[in-house]
């Protein structure tokens, strides 16, 4: 299939597709005229990159995980595990982060509250 058909099938655009292509998350052959042509397990591939993208992988952390996906072996998911370890832990640090500035924006929205609920009551008066 050309890469209009893939970019429909997978719900995706052909700048997506393009540049997975780039990166080495999927393949074509092309055709004497340059055209990209692919198979129908691209369809399947580029749902799975989709679904790591939405988990917040990179592409180059996609690109490390393919081969368990590609050729399943022991060595191969044993590196998986470790790579999907550490991007647990780089998820986690960041889910942290996030936690403790949106707690640093409720005390400084507090505080705008206090503030104007001040001036409020100083204009009563």
């Amino acid at each position: 299939m050309r890469i209009g058909e893939l970019a429909a099938r997978a719900g995706v655009s052909v700048r997506s597709l393009r540049y997975y292509e780039e990166q080495g998350l999927i393949a074509s052959t092309r055709s004497a005229s340059g055209q990209r042509h692919y198979t129908d397990d691209e369809v399947e591939r580029v749902t799975l990159i989709q679904r790591l993208y939405a988990a917040g992988l990179s592409s180059r952390t996609i690109f490390e995980l393919l081969p368990c996906v590609d050729a399943p072996s022991e060595e191969n998911s044993d590196a998986a595990l470790e790579r999907m370890a550490q991007e647990h832990h780089r998820l986690s640090r960041h889910i942290d982060e996030l936690i403790h500035t949106r707690d640093a924006l409720e005390r400084v929205m507090a505080t705008a509250r206090a503030y104007r609920e001040t001036l409020q009551a100083t204009a009563a008066c």
